[in-house]
This record gives C-alpha cells, sequence and structure tokens, in this order.
C-alpha cells in the first residue's frame, strides 16, 4: 500500500471514530444517533471502497464494530463479528454493482449488509439465548435501522462524492 493510500485510509479511519465519538458528546437519543452515526460511518466505508479499493475499505469495516464495542454500544464483543461481516458486505455488495450504476451498488449493499446483520444477529441471540427486552432491543438496533443506514450512507456519500469530484473550473 502505498503512502497516500495509507493516508486516507487512516483519515476515513479517524473519521469513523470522530462519528462514532458524537454519540458520547452530544446529547441525543439512541434511536437517532443510530440513524446518523451509522448513516455517516457507511458513507465512510462506501468512500474508501469507491476510492481506496477494498482491503482499505476491509480495515474501516472491521474497525468499526471494535469502536462500538468499546464505546459499550455493541453489549457482547461476540456481536463485533456480526457487525463486521454485515459491513464486509455492504463494501462487497457496492463494489459488485458500482461499475454498473451507483444506486443499484448502494442498494446491493444495503440489501446485503441488512440480510448478514439480522440474520447472523438472530441467530447469536437464540443461541446465546437471549431473551425479553434486551433481545428486543438488539434485534430492533441491528434490523430494519440498518436498511436507512445503508441509503442514508449511500445518500451522503453521492454527495460527498459530487462534490469531491465536480470539474474544476479554469
Amino acid at each position: 500500500m502505498d503512502i497516500r493510500k495509507l493516508s486516507r485510509t487512516a483519515l476515513l479511519l479517524a473519521l469513523v471514530i470522530v462519528f462514532q465519538s458524537l454519540r458520547l458528546y452530544l446529547p441525543i437519543p439512541v434511536f437517532v444517533s443510530v440513524y446518523m452515526i451509522g448513516s455517516l460511518v457507511n458513507a465512510c466505508l462506501l468512500l474508501a471502497a469507491a476510492t481506496l479499493g477494498p482491503k482499505p475499505a476491509w480495515i474501516l469495516a472491521a474497525a468499526a464494530p471494535v469502536v462500538a464495542y468499546l464505546q459499550q454500544v455493541l453489549p457482547l464483543p461476540l456481536l463485533i463479528l456480526p457487525v463486521a461481516a454485515a459491513n464486509l458486505a455492504y463494501i462487497g455488495g457496492y463494489l459488485l454493482f458500482a461499475a454498473r450504476n451507483g444506486l443499484l451498488a448502494v442498494s446491493a449493499a444495503t440489501t446485503a449488509k441488512f440480510i448478514i446483520l439480522y440474520l447472523t444477529v438472530t441467530i447469536l441471540i437464540q443461541y446465546l439465548g437471549i431473551t425479553g427486552k434486551p433481545a428486543a432491543v438488539l434485534t430492533l438496533l441491528l434490523g430494519w435501522p440498518q436498511w436507512i443506514t445503508g441509503f442514508g450512507g449511500g445518500v451522503i456519500f453521492f454527495a460527498v462524492c459530487k462534490r469531491l469530484f465536480r470539474p474544476i473550473p479554469h
């Protein structure tokens, strides 16, 4: 990895950490922070995948749930793996269709992330015997809101790309 790619990866990783840290400093309700922070982190994943390639994006995909666990957003360390896998699926879904159509790529990414996360978390909850309110909260937070954060990340990503890659006037 060249120094440029490494520094851009580090910059995006720093952004992911800063975005995830917003919940510690801003007095926002949990469900609002899920949508806001999830969308910002997903935008970083897409930006890394589109501009740096899969390997740097994978670093972000693996780091984000570790940071979430350290901030006590993920209640169990075992949840790091499903979230990382879902982030990898998000990147893979995007890269699979990015050359064809941006909207299709974000749709595929969001669908892949939702399916992986929802299935793995549901299976893990059943396997661990988690019931009641904790199970409902985990299933809710790691379920359908992922659709919104996936597409929200895509919207932010497209806006950033439009701004970053617009033609420079002479």
